[in-house]
């Protein structure tokens, strides 16, 4: 009888287990043990160290190894899962930092253009946004930013041709538009590269006299998470 209960206990729980979505191994968890070290170890030591660049960083890993594939399933391969754990380690990271105040900020995700919402159907920085205000306890506007030029893939492009191509991409979001906020803006996105759309997004929030504190991103670059490590 004791065998015959572990046996059906174990088909059990194999039937109630699902796959990875990095690896396809079956799991109970959002990654599997291995994914989850691999991610892990893309993790910055010291985020706090990209705060106070040209324009304030919050990053939580580096944009190589199994977080870049992370991100990449999760617009890609459509699998928005994804977004809920990483946006969670996001939102642990922030309020182990010195930069968590208690400040009163509203976290605004990174829009996409209508056309290519349509075509992926989520946008991954609200998906983000959303796990990472509910453990930091921030407020969440989806709406404060839209936009309104579908630039092409920046991937490939030089820096003065990025910028160009993000010029006028954004404009102040319904919400805003509405009701002026009182408390400053804290922006988020997946990937922070050049940082021209975080600075292009600021800069519309400004001219409507909205303030923007910095950004926070699931990965940034390579060579900026070197520089900061030899400040």
């Amino acid at each position: 009888m004791k065998f015959w209960k572990h046996y059906y206990q174990g088909l059990l729980d194999l039937f109630l287990q699902s796959q990875c979505p990095l690896c396809q191994r079956p799991t109970s968890t959002d990654f599997c043990t291995y994914c989850e070290k691999q991610l892990k170890r893309c993790q910055i030591a010291q985020p706090e160290k990209f705060w106070g660049n040209d324009f304030p960083l919050f990053p939580w890993g580096t944009y190589n190894g199994s977080l870049k594939r992370a991100l990449q399933v999760l617009k890609y391969d459509k699998q928005p899962k994804i977004a809920q754990p990483l946006g969670f380690w996001l939102g642990e990271s922030w309020l182990k930092s010195r930069l968590n105040l208690g400040k009163n900020l509203i976290v605004v995700p990174i829009p996409l253009h209508p056309n290519k919402l349509q075509i992926r159907g989520f946008n991954q920085a609200e998906l983000l946004a959303a796990s990472f205000s509910q453990i930091a306890n921030l407020r969440l506007e989806k709406s404060g930013l839209e936009r309104i030029s579908d630039t092409e893939a920046l991937h490939g492009k030089s820096a003065i041709e990025r910028r160009e191509s993000l010029t006028g991409a954004f404009q102040i979001g319904k919400a805003f538009r509405q009701r002026h906020p009182k408390a400053e803006v804290l922006l988020l996105d997946d990937i922070y590269t050049t940082g021209y759309t975080a600075l292009e997004a600021a800069d519309t929030l400004g001219k409507s006299d909205i303030k923007v504190c910095g950004i926070v991103a699931i990965a940034t670059s390579e060579i900026r998470a070197t520089q900061a490590r030899t400040k």
